[in-house]
């Protein structure tokens, strides 16, 4: 149920639209309050007043009118959820770049509750280049974005780009209020991304490790009201959500410092970083000119985080690890979910298409003590993030 909570609905330029209708109705079926907000291009596709009939409200689209110029600010303000469904290319790549010429994007740009967007857009449009990096761009301001389903689209042909369903939206949006706060008082810690060991002041040994999976597990923990204290390797993308407590470390020995520091206080700690086995034994002080010969480099090994913190666990507390594995898979990841002393360990193979450093997208598999193996098709690594966290609660915190 969804009694009390304010949800603005922005609709766009998309055929789509027509979808909107059953969502307001939807929506105000489960107890909320629906106010909405449209493009101009929208009334092209769905009709006002059908939508000011079920939602009970003005729906809101010329930002220069009289009545409505400053009702941004109030609306940005005013919902505990905003949705844009559909979200068409046009509206994306403005709300990428920071456009505001419609009140819609005054809204966006005012709103300070969780923004959901739904994209719609024929195939070719959604695999171009340039929408998905607008994409990247959206989900790195920490919005939301619901998969898109293939089907047939308008122009006839069939494959991705349909605007999901109102009834898989509804229920993307009653697990998100069902999910808020639920974690309200947990301390967690989260590693993310990669070390890079120095080899002299400009050369290191590193790895391709973006940190996208750590920093969505981070969001999503946040989201639900955890405390999270954020360990970021070199190059991680800042987290949206303000209220993570980011650590930014270089070498594998500063992310274990930091680790070992924080640990204890912790309930939950989730190694996701791509921390170097290895590190050179000396750091030249200055850069290692290119000779005739070869070069011998001697490392050594790093201190094993997730392996020390094992050994540091307490009863009240969850230890989860990540295993990239290239072979061998399943094996090489129960053995280190038992060599460890963790409870969970999450699984990716760099055979699996979509999966690995550098992806938005992930393909996992769980293991856990008591010999259970949970598989997950391949999802956005927010969607994993959530997989994630909704399995360590159902698993400990229920």
């Amino acid at each position: 149920m969804l009694q009390g909570k304010k949800i603005l609905l922005g609709i766009t330029g998309s055929i789509a639209a027509y979808k909107s209708i059953s969502l307001v109705r939807l929506l105000i079926k489960q107890g909320a309050t629906v106010k909405v907000v449209i493009t101009p291009a929208a009334r092209d596709f769905v009709p006002v007043l059908t939508l000011s009939t079920l939602s009970k409200q003005e729906v809101l689209s010329d930002l220069f009118d009289e009545a409505t110029w400053a009702n941004h600010v109030m609306l940005g303000r005013w919902a505990d959820l905003f949705v844009i469904a559909p979200l068409s290319c046009n509206t994306l790549a403005k709300m990428a770049h920071g456009h505001c010429d419609n009140m819609l994007l005054a809204t966006y740009l005012s709103a300070t509750c969780p923004v959901w967007v739904a994209p719609a857009m024929d195939e070719d449009m959604w695999h171009h280049p340039s929408t998905k990096k607008n994409l990247d761009i959206l989900t790195s301001f920490g919005n939301h974005v619901i998969p898109v389903r293939a089907g047939e689209l308008a122009s006839g042909l069939t494959g991705e780009g349909r605007m999901a369903e109102p009834e898989e939206i509804l229920e993307m949006i009653t697990h998100h209020f069902n999910t808020k706060q639920s974690l309200a008082g947990k301390k967690v810690l989260v590693t993310a991304g990669p070390t890079y060991e120095p080899i002299d002041p400009v050369r290191f040994i590193g790895n391709h490790s973006s940190g996208k999976m750590g920093v969505a597990l981070a969001n999503e923990l946040a989201a639900r009201g955890a405390q999270v204290e954020l360990v970021a390797g070199p190059g991680v993308q800042d987290p949206a959500n303000k209220g993570i407590q980011l650590h930014r470390v270089t070498t594998a020995q500063e992310m274990y410092t930091v680790c070992i520091e924080h640990y204890p206080a912790m309930d939950l700690a989730i190694m996701s970083a791509a921390v170097a086995d290895y590190t050179p034994e000396t750091v030249a002080s200055e850069k290692i000119k290119k000779t005739d010969g070869g070069m011998e480099l001697r490392l050594t090994k790093t201190k094993d985080i997730l392996k020390e913190l094992g050994l540091l666990k307490k009863q009240h507390q969850v230890l989860v690890g990540f295993a990239l594995e290239t072979n061998n898979e399943k094996a090489n990841a129960l053995q280190k979910l038992h060599s460890k002393n963790a409870d969970l360990i999450v699984l990716n193979s760099l055979q699996d298409a979509g999966a690995g450093f550098g992806y938005d997208t992930n393909k996992i598999t769980v293991f856990d003590k008591a010999g259970e193996e949970i598989s997950y098709p391949v999802k956005s690594k927010s969607e994993v993030a959530a997989d994630i966290v909704d399995l360590i609660q159902k698993k400990f915190y229920v």
